[in-house]
């Protein structure tokens, strides 16, 4: 992927500068699934940067005007033509608009030049930021799976199973909402 700009942002490949960034985000993961990716040092968010670089699944989300790393989108895609999607963003930049200016111009990337057919993304039932964006993105929501998976445990030692909704976009639903 090249470097794609909207107004307010650059979402491109991710660079060794981008760790600082990204130590922010995902030193305290607001949503549990994240919480594997979990870091506290500049040193592990350069680890993390390097395997972002090797992979070209995963996007920084930078402000243009300073270039600071604020969040990413990243992608999975299933053959032949569907992708799971999803997006990780600084808290301190959240209510600004940032995560569906990035999110947009992502979905358009994946329909346009990797001829996705379908989209979707997981999103734990407590999640109403994640929520409100798949919405806003005009992501039908398709269903609820109940304790569908687990990424934390109970003070106990037993696993924590969440409740996820999945969201989806069919490229031609995406391109009539885009022809109005």
């Amino acid at each position: 992927m090249n470097q794609i700009e909207t107004n307010r942002l650059i979402l491109r490949p991710f660079c060794d500068e981008d760790a600082a960034g990204m130590l922010e985000y995902l030193s305290n993961p607001r949503v549990n699934c994240f919480l594997a990716d979990r870091i506290s040092t500049l040193e592990e968010a350069l680890a993390i940067v390097q395997k972002r670089k090797e992979h070209h699944s995963y996007i920084a989300v930078c402000l243009k005007e300073s270039g600071q790393t604020i969040g990413e989108l990243f992608h999975l895609k299933e053959e032949p033509d569907t992708y799971s999607i999803g997006w990780n963003f600084n808290e301190a930049y959240e209510g600004k608009g940032y995560a569906r200016e990035s999110a947009e111009a992502f979905l358009s990337y994946l329909f346009v030049e990797k001829a996705a057919r379908r989209l979707y993304a997981y999103v734990e039932d407590d999640n109403v930021r994640s929520q409100a964006l798949c919405e806003r993105l005009c992501m039908r929501k398709e269903g609820l799976f109940l304790e569908f998976i687990s990424f934390t445990t109970y003070e106990d030692g037993t696993p924590k199973y969440e409740n996820t909704y999945q969201y989806a976009l069919l490229k031609k639903e995406w391109e009539q909402h885009h022809s109005l």
